[in-house]
């Protein structure tokens, strides 16, 4: 119940914190950002439609999308913010912060990005270009980010095309600092960490991640170790992969455990294959039980 309540409470500031980046900078100023929600800009500057309107219509077809690509939680929690973010751009009378440009740029981009990154990393999506995105990686194997990236190419250039090359170089800023802000909060797409685990529970704490956690382990022999408690020799040391959104899971799994289990976690710059849970992805992974451990345990034996 309190993790659902911390959850509430964080894609509330999240909507909040987007709808100050488009009411109070972006909108007023005729700025736009990267993704559907710089379409829903475009189109409403264009057509004289309130924003509100036009942001739902424009992420439906992505949110469709959505059904296909990611999982069934993900896509509820985005139709949610969505829905909230239109109603509350719709009631809120923020009065424009700043008329300089650059300043717009750069604090419209900040907010946009830091409410966006916080409902990812909540398992939401505000903007359905990172579905898009999703759909296509999971279809031809080309990154999110590229996907997002020549998206919002063709989006600059309409722009530059029917309002201004001036509006569209500072709404290319918008963009960059969105991003950046975005990965700030949330540290990237998909990203994931190592953990080396060595502990007198190897065993529990095996078993554990398999069934809790549902990633794939790699087991190593430690042939010895020198430490706190002296000489260990014959040891294990586990390495497991994880998603961020997973790590707390982990830790708070080794935690219970034992507490003193000497645990190394480092960042990982490409991975490929293997068992891995994603985060935004409909698909994690192969399912993994308890039967994988104690057929292994049982093929040790025989040994």
């Amino acid at each position: 119940m309190l993790e659902l309540l911390q959850e509430g409470f964080q894609m509330t500031v999240a909507v909040f914190l987007a709808s100050i980046g488009l009411k109070a900078f972006l909108l007023p100023n005729g700025f736009l950002d990267g993704g559907v929600t710089g379409i829903a800009i475009l189109i409403s500057k264009l057509s004289g439609f309130e924003i509100s309107y036009v942001l739902p219509l424009v992420t439906l077809p992505f949110l469709v999308l959505g059904w296909y690509t990611v999982s069934k939680r993900t896509l509820l929690k985005s139709v949610l913010a969505v829905g909230s973010l239109a109603l509350v751009i719709h009631f809120e009378n923020f009065d424009p912060v700043t008329d300089d440009k650059l300043l717009i740029a750069i604090f419209g981009g900040i907010t946009l990005g830091a409410g966006i990154g916080i409902a990812i990393k909540n398992g939401a999506v505000l903007d359905g270009s990172e579905i898009l995105g999703i759909f296509i990686n999971d279809r031809i194997g080309l990154s999110i980010g590229n996907v997002v990236l020549m998206f919002n190419t063709v989006l600059f250039g309409i722009t530059a095309l029917l309002i201004s090359l001036e509006t569209a170089l500072y709404s290319v800023l918008t963009f960059v600092v969105t991003g950046k802000v975005i990965d700030f909060v949330f540290q990237g797409f998909e990203d994931y960490l190592g953990f080396w685990v060595i502990s007198k529970e190897s065993k529990p704490i095996q078993e554990a991640l398999l069934k809790q956690v549902g990633t794939g382990i790699t087991v190593y022999p430690g042939v010895k170790g020198f430490g706190s408690t002296g000489v260990r020799e014959n040891m294990e040391v586990i390495q497991v992969i994880l998603n961020r959104i997973d790590c707390k899971k982990a830790h708070r799994i080794i935690d219970s455990l034992d507490p003193e289990a000497f645990v190394v976690e480092f960042e990982v710059n490409e991975i490929k294959g293997g068992v891995l849970r994603k985060y935004l992805s409909k698909s994690t992974g192969k399912t993994l039980s308890s039967q994988i451990f104690q057929a292994g345990k049982q093929k040790q034996a025989k040994k």
